[in-house]
């Protein structure tokens, strides 16, 4: 369903305000993007403002990382979370209940095209996004911080 036009032309609409009414009624438990596919929070700094930002995302859980991509349903721009992690790549996440900081990656060139490999195979035909929007999707890998 997330892959159809249909989608992506109302879900920017409709998604913010069903994943407010979730977070409220459940007590920020349960996402409803969570209650499809695997999803996380992502908690960022604002790359203009400095100000926390909350986002629910879709995520590819992998080996021990997520991997998040910044479709913004096809549209030709970039989401803002994009730009928070490219300026203040340590974030945290909220996973299956828990508060993890992470450390936000975006993928390069050389390793790209395995990357596209491991969503799809979550996610069959979900780089139909990237040719659609017509830009270059950012994808990052989050990966736990260490305590030291």
């Amino acid at each position: 369903m997330s892959r159809t036009k249909w989608f992506r032309r109302i879900g920017p609409t409709v998604m913010p305000p069903f994943e407010r009414f979730m977070r409220a009624i459940t007590g920020g438990r349960v996402t409803a993007s969570g209650l499809l596919v695997p999803s996380l929070v992502l908690h960022t700094t604002g790359a203009k403002s400095g100000q926390p930002r909350r986002t629910e995302l879709m995520c590819v859980p992998d080996h021990g990382t997520w991997l998040i991509t910044g479709s913004n349903f096809a549209r030709s721009t970039h989401p803002a979370w994009t730009s928070n992690l490219l300026k203040h790549p340590d974030a945290e996440i909220e996973w299956r209940g828990r508060r993890i900081p992470v450390h936000a990656t975006l993928i390069g060139d050389d390793e790209r095209e395995a990357v596209w490999q491991t969503i799809q195979r979550q996610w069959p035909g979900y780089r139909q996004y990237e040719r659609e929007a017509g830009r270059k999707l950012r994808i990052f890998r989050l990966a736990p911080l260490t305590e030291n």
